[in-house]
């Protein structure tokens, strides 16, 4: 098992378990909007895409003045109107911290906006665990290899030495893209087989099951 220098985590659906929460919210934005409203099912197939980009599939348009309405609508949504909890996946704070004592170099790569980050990263305090991150608004959504190439330049760690873990087939073409290894994880939005067409390192069901992945010595 390679000894991986640089770990890029995705952040809803493999840190945080937000993906309720987004499905809630998108489907208040449609009710507001006044369009029909998306199954979970619908939704959960474009978690991971940037919002913007995201809405314009999910609702099939390319209006962008319907586009910008259910874009305010689902930030007003997410940050006023729903309570679905988001809490970090069990062993999530287990895994950074180790991780860190091991000098790991650890990033994010978002389809979530910057201030949607920072404030996930304020309200579970781990912020500090990461070297650097990518968002939807610093760089191309996902699946462009554009975040995961940026956090390379910038961490001048190479390729080869990093892995990409997401839950979504998005995060597997990103890295599959540019030759990186990748990890999937099956208890978020995309289903094992879709994972699997990727070639993943391996697919893990829990979070602690990373941990003799990322950490094989």
């Amino acid at each position: 098992m390679k000894d991986y220098q640089l770990i890029i985590f995705d952040w809803d659906g493999t840190l945080m378990d937000s993906a309720a929460k987004i499905v809630s919210c998108m489907q208040l934005a449609a009710q507001q909007c006044d369009v029909p409203v998306p199954d979970a099912q619908a939704v959960g197939n474009i978690i991971g895409i940037s919002l913007r980009p995201a809405i314009q599939i999910l609702f099939d348009t390319q209006d962008e003045q319907l586009t910008d309405a259910l874009f305010e609508g689902y930030k007003a949504a997410y940050l006023e109107k729903d309570i679905t909890p988001c809490p970090l996946f069990e062993g999530t704070l287990e895994l950074l911290t180790t991780l860190r004592q091991r000098d790991k170099t650890l990033a994010v790569a978002t389809g979530k906006a910057r201030r949607g980050l920072d404030r996930a990263w304020k309200n579970t305090q781990t912020g500090h665990f990461f070297t650097t991150s990518r968002t939807a608004c610093e760089a191309a959504s996902k699946p462009s290899s554009d975040m995961l190439e940026q956090i390379l330049s910038e961490t001048g760690i190479s390729a080869c030495d990093a892995i990409m873990i997401g839950d979504t087939v998005f995060d597997m073409q990103m890295a599959e893209q540019i030759g990186m290894d990748r990890l999937a994880v099956s208890y978020g939005v995309h289903d094992s087989d879709r994972l699997a067409a990727h070639n993943p390192v391996a697919i893990v069901n829990t979070v602690s099951e990373m941990r003799p992945i990322l950490l094989p010595r």
